[in-house]
């Protein structure tokens, strides 16, 4: 079937389904296109499965292979199926991370919330980034933000990109990231359930590598020496130490390639990363978002960024100038074991807490609890312009 034809049927199902009464406690919801059960979707998701006020709702997720989360306790659909439109079309609420496709019709009655991936950006986003992003892409965005009711913002820097680059104008939920809950709860059994489940001893010591990727899908930036850094954190904070390496999604298939080395881990295929960062001890990024999660741990976070000039050249331009970040930054293998054996603990928390108060942090472990009142707020308002079927 062409693209053509194929989008004419999708467009004829949905125009039936359509005219099916929305279900008032049903919540359709979806992670990076149906790709993974993680992120923003999947912590509001617990935290109704978890509530008692949260028994009567319909909870549905949408995944590109949906046999593999059978395990979850919510019924899942296969994204662009029959199905998947039926319950999308038909649901009260619709909760995602990313941009929605033209394939989502959002009806008159329904709340479209918009938890977005991040909770504070160092690279430029969608309308400051538009230079270097795919015209069909602007177009879709500009299309989703229009169908957007709440959008979430973790910070009040994070609020003033969204109201400069996101086409929206409507409502900013500044209440945290609820992906981030978790991070405050320093929860021991969490940790160990984490490390039993990587297959890791609760005692080993664990250095996240987690670099965001590269427009040229380049491999050459990669290059940590992963057994010198092993030995340097070891020398400087003992114990023994394990590489975990989460790549970007979009270089899954290559991951293999640099993942080779005594006692490393490729971890690309873990679905949530927070869970990740609840057991790392040290993470070593770049460019992503992901370094701003991690700060609430107040744990050591160091830039391995040794491309930055060609990266801002070619990739992305950033929102804060690397001098102003708390985070510690490296440019070789030989700087980074330099800032590791350098580093100052007290300092770096100092700057930590001086960083989250100049950006206007929302975060504070409770994202999802305001997040879960709003949607039972929603989905329990009066009937009003079209017939809703009974909770």
């Amino acid at each position: 079937m062409n693209s053509k034809l194929k989008d004419f049927v999708i467009f004829a199902l949905i125009s039936i389904f359509n005219y099916i009464p929305i279900k008032r406690n049903k919540i359709f919801l979806m992670s990076y296109y149906g790709s993974q059960f993680g992120c923003n979707p999947k912590y509001i998701t617990e935290y109704i499965l978890g509530h008692e006020d949260g028994e009567g709702f319909d909870v549905v997720w949408a995944f590109n292979n949906p046999e593999t989360y059978s395990h979850l306790g919510v019924r899942t659909v296969r994204t662009m199926s029959l199905r998947y439109f039926y319950e999308m079309c038909t649901s009260k609420v619709i909760i995602t991370n990313y941009r929605t496709t033209t394939h989502f019709k959002k009806r008159k009655n329904q709340y479209y919330i918009q938890t977005w991936h991040s909770s504070l950006r160092l690279k430029q986003i969608e309308k400051d980034a538009e230079a270097v992003l795919p015209n069909h892409y602007i177009e879709m965005a500009k299309k989703d933000s229009a169908k957007c009711d709440l959008l979430i913002s973790g910070s009040r820097y994070s609020t003033e990109i969204f109201r400069r680059s996101f086409w929206y104008k409507g409502e900013i939920f500044e209440k945290g990231t609820p992906r981030n809950d978790l991070l405050f709860q320093r929860d021991e059994r969490k940790r160990k359930e984490i490390m039993q489940r990587l297959r890791l001893h609760p005692n080993l010591k664990v250095v996240l590598y987690a670099p965001t990727f590269r427009k040229d899908n380049s491999l050459d930036v990669y290059d940590v020496d992963y057994k010198r850094l092993r030995n340097s954190l070891q020398e400087k904070f003992s114990g023994d130490w394990v590489v975990l390496v989460r790549l970007h999604p979009h270089l899954q298939n290559i991951s293999r390639e640099l993942t080779d080395g005594e006692n490393v881990m490729n971890v690309t295929t873990y679905d949530d990363i927070q869970e990740l960062l609840v057991c790392t001890d040290i993470l070593i990024s770049d460019y992503s978002s992901l370094i701003f999660d991690f700060a609430i741990t107040g744990r050591p976070c160091f830039l391995y960024i040794p491309d930055v000039d060609s990266y801002i050249k070619q990739d992305r331009e950033l929102y804060f100038d690397l001098e102003e970040l708390p985070f510690i930054t490296a440019y070789s293998n030989d700087d980074l074991e330099k800032r590791i054996n350098s580093f100052q603990q007290i300092a770096y928390r100092n700057d930590l807490q001086k960083f989250l108060h100049k950006v206007g942090t929302f975060e504070a472990g409770n994202a999802c609890d305001f997040l879960f009142k709003r949607i039972y707020e929603v989905c329990h308002e009066e009937k009003r312009g079209e017939a809703y079927e009974a909770v």
